[in-house]
């Protein structure tokens, strides 16, 4: 079956499922809702699908990375934890920051130069940015760092271009919808930081 023959408003139904699971994800994700793990993996699965089909390889291995740190913060926000007991929000030390910094310049360069040597890749080295980005964002998610909002923000507006450019304007659309939704990410979670450590 063709996915991209069902169309809705002339966008294919894969895009727009994407595009509702991955409001949904970001949504909980602000709420620090545990439910935000498992309905991401629903929009990686279709955007790994969607990404293949226009040659984002970049973005593909990012979605198949995905898989594997959204299954770890879900492990993580539970590993001894009550049900209903919430994991605490905090600042990432700055040897993580700098870890991070230098893991996304590196697979960067690594990535952009492999898809930009041996592939049809589109936009190469701007597309592995993002997905370098996106990684180091994703862990920060995971360890409930608050930096995490901040990375998301300058990931969504690469990525707001390189969709415009490759002519996907509902995944523009959600990713621009991910930029605002991040910003409020980040001040509801410094209100949550500040709590923590008034109340330690």
């Amino acid at each position: 079956m063709n996915f991209d023959s069902l169309l809705i408003l002339g966008i294919p139904l894969v895009e727009w499922i994407g595009f509702v699971f991955g409001i949904a994800g970001i949504y909980f994700g602000i709420k620090e809702k545990i439910i935000y793990f498992p309905v991401s993996l629903v929009n990686v699965c279709v955007s790994l699908y969607i990404f293949y089909h226009q040659s984002l390889y970049s973005d593909v291995i990012q979605q198949l990375v995905y898989i594997s740190l959204l299954s770890y913060g879900w492990a993580r926000w539970l590993q001894g934890k009550r049900p209903d007991a919430d994991m605490p929000v905090t600042n990432a030390s700055k040897k993580m920051i700098f870890a991070l910094l230098a893991g996304v310049v590196v697979l960067t360069i690594v990535m952009g130069t492999f898809f930009h040597t041996y592939t049809g890749a589109s936009v190469p080295y701007w597309d592995a940015l993002a997905t370098s980005l996106c990684f180091a964002a994703q862990y920060m998610m995971a360890e409930k760092k608050i930096e995490n909002w901040l990375v998301w923000i300058d990931a969504n507006i690469i990525y707001i271009g390189i969709y415009l450019y490759k002519g996907l304007p509902l995944y523009a659309i959600l990713f621009f919808v991910y930029l605002l939704m991040a910003i409020i990410g980040y001040f509801k979670w410094q209100n949550h930081l500040i709590a923590h450590e008034e109340n330690n």
